[in-house]
C-alpha cells in the first residue's frame, strides 16, 4: 500500500513538475505521516471525518475545521466534496496526515468562493484523517485472548457485566470502566445497550477479551453523546466479559467426584460441615474456608445460607467434591455484598463436603468382624479393652490407641467416654471389630473437643480386646449366687471373732474364684478390696467384728 502510493506521489510530482508546470492539471499529495498499521483505506462511497487547515500557496489560511472545533464529515466520490478533495483523500488511512494541493478546475475554478477564495487559486489542504466507515459496515470483532474452557457463550436476553476501554477510531479514549473500578452491566439485546454492541457481544465466553469496531449508525449516530463521542463516530470497544447468566437459570452442578461408598445422602433438616472455594466467573477469587482452616457449617434447606447453595448442598455424599455455579437470584441478588460481592455476580463454589449429620440420628454400628463363639458381651458396668482408631469422616486421623502403645480400658456406662463410643462399644464379643459413626450431639457437640470440630461426625474403627463382667453402679461387689447363711463365721477362716484385711481380702478373693461374686472391675483390685474393708470397718481399728458387720448389712451394703 505505502510503495504504491509513493509510487503515485511520485508519478504526480513528475507530472506537475516536469510535463504540467502551469497551470495543475490534477492533484498533488504529500503523504507526510503514514501509520505503521493500516487495516482499511478510503475508497469511493465511504463517509470520512477528518480535520484539515486550507491555505493558498503563499501559506495564507483561508479555512480551518479547527477554529471550527468540529471535523468535517462528507461522503467520497459523489460529488459531495470538492472534485480535487475527492481525489486526495482517496486510499488514506486513519491518523494518516497528508497535504493535498488542488488545482483551480479540481476546486472553485474561476468564479472562486465570494470572499474567502479568489478566482482560479490553488488551494492547499493539509489534512489528518480520524473516522472511516461505509453504510455496508458490520460491526467487526477480533478475538484477542480465547478461553480455553467455555461452558456457555452470550445469547440474546442474558445479562452481562464486563469492563471495556472505548476509544474513537483515531485511538482517542473516550470512555472506560476500569477508570471507575466498576463492571458495565447490562441485558444484551434488551434495549440497554446501543445496537453495535448487542451485536459485538454474541458468543463471548467469560474471561473472553474482544475488540469491537462499531460503525457510527450502530453507535451514536449523528448526534453522537455528549462531549465524549462526536456525531457520526466509529467506535472501538476494548472488552473483557467478566460475567454472564441468564434470569432462568438455575445453579448448575459439574466435576463431581463422589465417593464409591454412598451410603447416605444429605437431605433437608441434615447439617452440613464442608470446605469450600468461591470465586467469581472470571477466576478471581472472594472467600475460602481453607483460608480461615475452619469448615462452613450450617443446616440446610432451611434458608440459613443463599439459596443456591441451600439447593445445591442437598443430595450430596460425605466427602464427594462439586462445583456449583450460583446464578445471582440465587445468591446475591442486583446489590451484592459489601465491598466482597458485586451486584448481579455469578458465583462459584468448590464444594468438599466433609460430613453431615442430622439431629435426630443415632449413633450407626457396623460389625466387620464377630467371632463364632459369643456368649459373654459388654454392658453397662464392664471393665474393657479395647483398639481404635478415632477419624473425621474424610479420613483425617484424629486419636488411635497405637498412639499409647496398649489398648484404652474403661467402664462402660458411667460416663468415661462420649455417649457414642459408649453406644458403639455395647453388646461386643472379645475379638470382636466394628466400625461406629457418632454424630456431634453424641460426641464432641458444637465445640467440639481437644483436637475435634465443632459439630464433627466421628468414625470408630474398634476392637474388643478383654471384658470384665461388672457391678451395678455404686457397689464393689455382688453375689452372683445365694450368700452364706452366716457371712461373719465364713469371713473369720481362723474363728476368733475379728476378721483383718488380710482375712477379709483372702475370704472376698475366694468368691471370686469359686464364682460366688463379682469385684467392681478395676485394674488395681486390692484398693477395691481395701475400700469394701474400711466401709464395714465402722471404728476403723483394723479389724471387723460382727457388730460392725451387722449395721453394714441393714444399710443394704453389698455383704
Amino acid at each position: 500500500m505505502e510503495a504504491r502510493s509513493a509510487l503515485l506521489f511520485l508519478c504526480l510530482t513528475e507530472i506537475y513538475v516536469g510535463c504540467h508546470t502551469n497551470p495543475l492539471e490534477d492533484v498533488v499529495i504529500d503523504r507526510y505521516d503514514i501509520p505503521r498499521v493500516c487495516s482499511r483505506e478510503v475508497q469511493t462511497g465511504d463517509y470520512v471525518r477528518y480535520h484539515y487547515n486550507g491555505t493558498f500557496l503563499d501559506g495564507k489560511k483561508f479555512d480551518s475545521s479547527y477554529d471550527r472545533g468540529v471535523p468535517f464529515i462528507g461522503q467520497v466520490g459523489f460529488g459531495r466534496l470538492l472534485a480535487g478533495m475527492d481525489r486526495g483523500i482517496q486510499g488514506m488511512c486513519v491518523n494518516e496526515r497528508r497535504k493535498v494541493t488542488v488545482p483551480p478546475h479540481l476546486a472553485y475554478g474561476n468564479l472562486g468562493a465570494g470572499n474567502v477564495v479568489p478566482p482560479d487559486a490553488v488551494l492547499v489542504f493539509d489534512l489528518v484523517l480520524l473516522d472511516i466507515w461505509n453504510t455496508e459496515d458490520k460491526v467487526q470483532t477480533f478475538t484477542l485472548k480465547k478461553v480455553k474452557d467455555c461452558r456457555r457463550t452470550v445469547v440474546a436476553s442474558d445479562f452481562v457485566r464486563y469492563h471495556y476501554n472505548g476509544t474513537l477510531l483515531n485511538g482517542t479514549p473516550f470512555d472506560s470502566s476500569y477508570k471507575r473500578n466498576r463492571t458495565y452491566d447490562a441485558y444484551v439485546q434488551q434495549d440497554e445497550l446501543i445496537k453495535g454492541m448487542d451485536e459485538g457481544l454474541l458468543g463471548m465466553c467469560v474471561g473472553e477479551l474482544r475488540t469491537i469496531i462499531i460503525p457510527p449508525f450502530l453507535a451514536y449516530g449523528e448526534k453522537g453523546y455528549g462531549t465524549d463521542v462526536p456525531p457520526q463516530a466509529s467506535l472501538v470497544f476494548s472488552v473483557l466479559l467478566v460475567d454472564l447468566f441468564n434470569p432462568k437459570d438455575d445453579i448448575t452442578i459439574d466435576n463431581q467426584v463422589v465417593p464409591e461408598a454412598c451410603t447416605r445422602k444429605s437431605v433437608v433438616g441434615d447439617f452440613v460441615r464442608y470446605h469450600y472455594n468461591g470465586t467469581f466467573q472470571d477466576g478471581t477469587p472472594f472467600d475460602s474456608s481453607y483460608q480461615r482452616n475452619r469448615t462452613y457449617d450450617t443446616y440446610i434447606g432451611m434458608g440459613y445460607i443463599i439459596h443456591g447453595m441451600d439447593k445445591a448442598l442437598q443430595g450430596v455424599c460425605m466427602g464427594e467434591k462439586r462445583r456449583v455455579t450460583v446464578p445471582p437470584q440465587m445468591a446475591y441478588g442486583e446489590n451484592g455484598t459489601g465491598d466482597i460481592i458485586p451486584g448481579s455476580a455469578v458465583l462459584i463454589f468448590h464444594v468438599h463436603v466433609i460430613d453431615f449429620h442430622n439431629p435426630s440420628d443415632k449413633v450407626d454400628i457396623n460389625v466387620t468382624y464377630k467371632p463364632e463363639e459369643c456368649n459373654l458381651t459388654t454392658e453397662d458396668n464392664d471393665l474393657i479393652k479395647y483398639r481404635y482408631n478415632c477419624s473425621l469422616m474424610d479420613g483425617t486421623l484424629l486419636y488411635s490407641s497405637e498412639h499409647y502403645g496398649k489398648p484404652q480400658d474403661t467402664v462402660l456406662g458411667v460416663n468415661r467416654v462420649i455417649d457414642g463410643l459408649d453406644t458403639g462399644l455395647q453388646k461386643m464379643c472379645v475379638g470382636e471389630r466394628r466400625e461406629v459413626i457418632i454424630p456431634p450431639h453424641l460426641g464432641h457437640g458444637e465445640n467440639g473437643g481437644s483436637g475435634v470440630p465443632g459439630s464433627a461426625v466421628l468414625f470408630f474403627e474398634l476392637e474388643l480386646m478383654d471384658l470384665q463382667k461388672g457391678v451395678p453402679e455404686g457397689y464393689n461387689f455382688i453375689w452372683l449366687k445365694d450368700t452364706p447363711q452366716e457371712i461373719f463365721p465364713a469371713m473369720d477362716m481362723n474363728s476368733d471373732k475379728e476378721v483383718p484385711l488380710e482375712e477379709f481380702s483372702t475370704f472376698i478373693k475366694l468368691q471370686v474364684t469359686e464364682g460366688k461374686g463379682r469385684l467392681r472391675p478395676s485394674p488395681d483390685p486390692d484398693a477395691i478390696i481395701k475400700d469394701m474393708f474400711a466401709n464395714q470397718d465402722k471404728n476403723a481399728d483394723g479389724k471387723i467384728v460382727v457388730a460392725e458387720l451387722q449395721i453394714k448389712v441393714d444399710a443394704h451394703d453389698e455383704l
